[in-house]
């Protein structure tokens, strides 16, 4: 890291210089109120907010902004907002995965087109964390992350309710007739009750604890709830602490390695986080030119146990796992098998920040001879029916189903699915595999959250609540079941999956890493010869970009045009 000053920063080829342009650039900056001590010396902080009216998990970001511009004024910086798309989950159709590369791009290039020496990340939803960390590992200027946290616990009629887990709890029992409209109505109202991301270990909590693991946040950042006063004072310590990397020049190919990605991947494990975080590592890894392969978490996750008791793998929530100690904690835990000499934002490395750290609740932080799942949180499984990889989470199925055998029910796509999966006629069992086609990245479009397929009626019924399923789509972390997501190559493409029929034999065994279809080559043969490509979805627009160069998702599903070296200097026209 080479130390900056006024005249080698950034913005000072906007703001320092006695020419037109600048003098263009400072007037226009005097016309909204500023004066040239505001910006003058000063490294200009961009605040990527993805604040929207339709993203519930950032409804406090316009109070945070403010803590934030608090801390970078504070520490002697001038805080630009620049607002982002803010892709919320519950909201976006067909699916925020359609859009993740989107914002990528968006604030990539909202920190290469304006007069920003570092930035600030805002976000949490979902796609929100993975994207604005690939938008700033490509820009590769000094970037800090700052989460919006988890909300606090649901509640209704004294039981504590976990957002996304008991909705599809309790949606199975209304749908098996088991609840009444108006107690759905009270669930409805007491299983959201703040602002901030879901507080079950879904994709949101997984990414942005996995953000910390990384480097990216100032440490114990992630665990803290929303609505807590510790995360508006940790909205200023962020502005403050940008202020000093950029003086100090520590961008994200300072932090990043092979070694860091082991320790996100590792904290994932530990945490048995949400099967879409494994696709967004990989695509965070390619934009800093690290090759991560599928392997790596299966080789990790037969030596790591899940220690963290949080649903919808175990009993508690975010707020309890910020009480019992929250990421730090956890990362104590597991030092062995962290590399704790990787880098950090506050310029201290992984090991040093964990130094001292404790836990306070061995039941929501377990213990190594106490864990949640001995080993596991992630397995990816192979076979001639996933040739790059299928991942499942064992933790969240009945164990019965993770060696199992069964004919397949096959659904052409989700409309298929919605049609067919309640109809009394539809010949299914217990033992059946529902096997959904074209749900992946092309397929879908965007790999939407469909793999946890519904129970069908009639097998609710009987009081069964959990199948094997497979599908080339992702699922909520908030989910759970006998789910086998992001089978690659998706069947859009002419995928295996493309090819399974009804009464085809399927056979899993996640103990041996197996995902086999019991069909003949010979027989498979015919039916891909006979297979027809589907007409894509997209003529025009970004819909056609997308389906044109998004990858598969053992490679991330990023862009290919989008993959990139962070230890390159940054390729930016010339500014005039």
């Amino acid at each position: 890291m080479t130390q900056k000053t006024y005249s080698n920063l950034r913005s000072y080829r906007w703001y320092g210089v006695e020419n037109l342009r600048a003098f263009g650039h400072r007037s226009r900056t005097k016309q909204m109120g500023f004066s040239r001590k505001d910006f003058e010396g000063k490294p200009v902080i961009g605040i990527l907010n993805t604040w929207s009216d339709m993203n519930s998990c950032h409804s406090h970001f316009p109070q945070r902004v403010e803590e934030v511009k608090r801390g970078i004024w504070q520490a002697g910086g001038f805080p630009v907002v620049l607002p982002a798309m803010s892709v919320g989950e519950p909201f976006v159709k067909p699916t925020t995965m359609l859009y993740r590369n989107f914002l990528a791009m968006e604030a990539e290039e909202l920190i290469r087109s304006h007069p920003i020496d570092g930035v600030v990340l805002m976000g949490g939803c979902d796609k929100t964390t993975p994207a604005l960390l690939m938008g700033a590992i490509s820009m590769n200027l000094p970037a800090i992350y700052f989460p919006a946290g988890a909300m606090l616990r649901g509640n209704w009629r004294g039981k504590v309710l976990g957002s996304g887990s008991d909705v599809w709890k309790y949606w199975a029992e209304k749908r098996a007739g088991n609840l009444s409209d108006e107690v759905w109505a009270e669930l409805e109202d007491g299983i959201a009750r703040s602002a901030g991301t879901c507080m079950t270990m879904g994709t949101a909590t997984t990414m942005m604890t996995l953000a910390e693991s990384l480097g990216f946040v100032l440490p114990g950042g992630s665990s803290i709830p929303a609505p807590d006063s510790n995360h508006s004072r940790l909205a200023s310590d962020t502005g403050r602490r940008i202020v000093d990397m950029v003086w100090d020049n520590l961008k994200p190919s300072d932090i990043l390695s092979p070694e860091s990605f082991e320790n996100a991947i590792v904290t994932a494990l530990a945490l048995s986080g949400s099967t879409n975080a494994i696709v967004h590592i990989i695509a965070m890894a390619r934009r800093a030119n690290i090759d991560l392969k599928l392997e790596a978490f299966d080789r990790l996750s037969r030596n790591i146990p899940v220690l963290a008791d949080i649903r919808p793998t175990g009993r508690f929530l975010m707020e309890d796992f910020y009480y019992a100690g929250g990421i730090k904690g956890l990362l104590s835990r597991l030092r062995a098998h962290l590399h704790l000499d990787c880098l950090t934002v506050n310029g201290a490395t992984l090991g040093a920040n964990i130094e001292g750290a404790e836990v306070y609740h061995d039941e929501v932080i377990r213990t190594w001879d106490n864990p949640v799942w001995a080993s596991g949180g992630l397995a990816v499984l192979t076979g001639n029916l996933a040739p790059r990889g299928a991942v499942i989470k064992p933790g969240a199925a009945e164990p019965h189903l993770l060696r199992h055998r069964g004919h397949a029910i096959v659904f052409k796509n989700y409309n298929d699915m919605e049609r067919r999966i309640d109809d009394p006629n539809l010949p299914v069992t217990p033992d059946s595999v529902l096997v959904l086609q074209d749900a992946g990245p092309i397929g879908a479009p965007g790999m939407p959250e469909w793999g946890q397929l519904p129970i069908p009626k009639k097998i609710l019924a009987q009081g069964i609540r959990d199948m094997v399923r497979i599908s080339d789509a992702r699922m909520s972390g908030t989910s759970y079941g006998a789910c086998i997501l992001h089978v690659c190559p998706e069947s859009r493409v002419g995928g295996p999956l493309a090819f399974v029929q009804d009464g085809d034999i399927i056979e899993i065994n996640v103990d041996e890493r197996k995902l086999e279809l019991l069909v003949n080559d010979e027989e498979l043969d015919q039916r891909r010869a006979a297979w027809t490509p589907p007409p894509p979805h997209y003529e025009r627009g970004y819909g056609a970009i997308f389906s044109q160069h998004v990858r598969q998702a053992d490679e991330g599903c990023d862009f290919d045009f989008l993959e990139t070296s962070a230890g390159e200097s940054v390729s930016e026209p010339e500014i005039h």
